[in-house]
Order: structure tokens, then sequence, then C-alpha cells
């Protein structure tokens, strides 16, 4: 399977670093399958640092490689998916919980829901049924050494 990696530079060798924002599968190295989110995010990458082109790097997944780690795999904005992606956006990160989470993106389009949700305004019921029908891409977090293994840079295309 192929992912791709939105950013301000080419990402030949994948590295987990640190991030001074709150996101929402917490600490790792982001993807998506979505060629267009990846390029959106490229151009986001260039605008927020102000420096370089915006570039999308595309790697080949190794699923059977990934199948032995320890993976959370959301298939839609559940409950579940909710209350993880809350806790990474407040900063409670749980750093040592899986090598691959996988599931939809909170984008600019749901963060007001979100951060509505965050705050007590929504229910949780109330925020699940204002997000399930947005059109939400995914997004792969590599949160270990292990999961970026899985990876074989393709090349970065510019954008």
């Amino acid at each position: 399977m192929k992912l791709y990696h939105g950013s301000n530079i080419d990402v030949v060798k994948p590295k987990l670093m640190q991030s001074v924002r709150a996101l929402d599968f917490g600490r790792a190295f982001y993807l998506t399958s979505d060629f267009e989110q990846a390029s959106r995010w490229a151009k986001t990458s260039v605008l927020r640092r102000g420096e370089g082109c915006a570039v999308v790097s595309i790697y080949e997944f190794d699923e059977i490689a990934s199948s032995t780690l320890h993976r959370l795999d959301f298939l839609e904005p559940d409950a579940a998916w909710l209350k993880y992606v809350s806790r990474n956006r407040n900063g409670m990160f749980d750093e040592a919980d899986y090598d691959i989470v996988s599931g939809p993106v909170a984008n600019d389009n749901t963060m007001p829901v979100l951060n509505l949700y965050f705050k007590g305004a929504y229910s949780e019921d109330e925020a699940l049924r204002r997000l399930l029908p947005q059109r939400l891409k995914d997004q792969y977090a590599m949160k270990t050494d292990a999961a970026l293994a899985c990876l074989k840079f393709v090349e970065g295309r510019l954008i």
C-alpha cells in the first residue's frame, strides 16, 4: 500500500521527532493514503515553518511486516476514537501504547466540534453526531522505530 507524507522538505528517512503541537494520535510520524490530503499538509507545513517547498514524500508500506506490530485501527470516528484523540489533543499522551495508530483525521473542519466537546459544551453523543456526516480522511501514525521500518521511500514529489 502507498502512503504519503506532506512536508516542507523531502523526507527520505522518517524519524520520530518531538512535536510542539498536540496531535490526534500523539508523537508520531504521520502519513495518509490520500495524496491530496498529503498535498494540503505539505502546503500548510511550508506556511507554518516559513521555509522550504511543498513536497509529498511517497512510501511503500509493508503491511505484512506491520502485522506483527501492536496496532490500533479506528475504522470510523466512534466513541473510542473521540476519547483517544481527546486525550492526545489535551496533552495526556501514552507514548508506549502502540507502534501504529490509524483512523480518521480531526482536520480543520472537525476542530470546532472537537473543541466544543473538549470544553464540555457537547456530549460525546452530540460530538459524534456532528462528526459522522463529515468525510474524514485517514491518517497513519508511526509511533515507533519498528513502525518506521515498515516504510520504504519511493520518491518525493514537489507540489
